[in-house]
Parts: C-alpha cells; sequence; structure tokens
C-alpha cells in the first residue's frame, strides 16, 4: 500500500464539485489534511506549479508529490490510505472496471455538459445544455440498477456502503438542489423517471460526511445565478 500516511495538502475552491469530491473521499478515508483556497481569478504559484497543464483545482499534495484530475486523486486516495479490505473502488476486477465507466460516464455524458449549461451566454443554450443532462441521467439510472441489482443490493452505487461512483457523483448534490431551486431541472429528483437515483439522492444527502462537507445550497443558488448573469454580460464584478 504505498503512500501511508504524511503530510497531505488539498489545493481548492468552495464551489468545486470536483474538489467536493476529493474532500468527501479524504473524510471517508479519515486522512488528515490542510486546506488552501484558491483564487481562480489569481491562481497560486503553487497551483500553477503543481498543475502546470490544466492550471486548476483540485490538486492534492502528499508529501510534496501532486496529483491532479479529481478521478486520478480519489483512485489515488483509495489506495494510498487504509486498508486493503476498505476500498472505495472493489475488488473484483470487472466489477472494478464497471465502476471506473460509470464514473466517466458522469463525467463525460452528465458533468460536461452541465458545466456547458452553466456558462452559457443565453437561456436557449443553457435550456439545451441541460436537456442533455436531463436524458444522460436516464443512463446513470441504468448504472445504478446495474451495481445494485435494480436497488436489490442497497441504494449506493457501491451497494450497501458508499464506494467510488458515489463520490464522484455526490460532488454535485448541491448543485441538483440549486439547479431545480433555480431554472427548475429535476436531475435526478424525478421520482417516476429516475426512482433509483431520487432514493440514492435522499440517501447520500443524509450521510454525515454529506451534511459535514456539501456546499450550503443558498450559497450555491447565489453562485450559479453569478456565473449566468456573468456570461449573460449583465453581473457585476464579485466581492
Amino acid at each position: 500500500m504505498a503512500g501511508d500516511g504524511g503530510e497531505v495538502t488539498l489545493l481548492g475552491h468552495w464551489g468545486s464539485p470536483f474538489v467536493t469530491r476529493v474532500r468527501l473521499v479524504l473524510r471517508l478515508k479519515g486522512v488528515s489534511y490542510s486546506y488552501v483556497e484558491e483564487d481562480l481569478r489569481s491562481k497560486s504559484d503553487l497551483l500553477l506549479r503543481c498543475n502546470p497543464v490544466h492550471r486548476s483545482v483540485p490538486v492534492l499534495i502528499h508529501d510534496g508529490r501532486p496529483v491532479c484530475e479529481s478521478r486520478v486523486i480519489l483512485q489515488y486516495v483509495d489506495e494510498a490510505f487504509g486498508s486493503p479490505g476498505d476500498t472505495l473502488l472493489p475488488a473484483d476486477p470487472h466489477e472494478r472496471a464497471v465502476a471506473r465507466f460509470w464514473a466517466a460516464y458522469f463525467d463525460e455524458e452528465m458533468g460536461a455538459p452541465w458545466d456547458r449549461a452553466l456558462r452559457a451566454g443565453s437561456e436557449e443554450e443553457r435550456a439545451a445544455w441541460m436537456q442533455k443532462v436531463v436524458e444522460a441521467a436516464d443512463g446513470l439510472e441504468r448504472g445504478l440498477s446495474e451495481c445494485t441489482g435494480g436497488g436489490r443490493k442497497g441504494c449506493f452505487f457501491g451497494g450497501e456502503r458508499v464506494g467510488y461512483v458515489d463520490v464522484v457523483v455526490g460532488g454535485v448534490v448541491s448543485y441538483v438542489h440549486a439547479t431545480a431551486r433555480v431554472s427548475g431541472e429535476r436531475v435526478f429528483q424525478d421520482e417516476a423517471r429516475t426512482p433509483l437515483l431520487a432514493a440514492w439522492l435522499r440517501r447520500f444527502g443524509e450521510l454525515g460526511v454529506a451534511r459535514e462537507l456539501l456546499q450550503d445550497v443558498d450559497r450555491v443558488v447565489d453562485y450559479v445565478r453569478f456565473i449566468h448573469a456573468k456570461n449573460a454580460g449583465k453581473a457585476p464584478p464579485a466581492n
């Protein structure tokens, strides 16, 4: 087990769901770490040195060595800390591959268009991108059904316990609720269309780690509205 223990620092931004997923895994694994909030309008020299390619957060620094990209960080933390029997990714190679597939599906088919919707310059463009997000939720519902045997094995992608895909998706929970309030899109909350995801959303939100680390929804609502206005050319300068 590589890298057990040692000094850990996380470079992040409060509004990033990618940072949130890393904070969730660090908490779940019981890793003590220092957190550095980055000003993304004036990125620190440390961030630029540690992530010169993408120049973005999150960055995990473990004993002076940086690890970048949130899904890579999650897998690194899963391997580097804790015991072999207490991992987010399944031990079975096929189940592990399935989990990685659905994590990638979420980021590529839901996360990417969701980000485009957030930064769209018009209501029409935003609605078109959000429609792609809602449609992709149907695929994620199938993924949750596959991972849980139609819900018989538990409510989480990891079954009865939180797993890798749960942490990946869990980073956006505050944005799910904020989006419903800002524009009315119910990404996971449609009981008729995605009943397993609706149950997952409730159960994940009840976790102690979620209550502790997920962003305040009111603050996210304000943040989303600010980004919408900024990209429409209507936002005042941020404080």
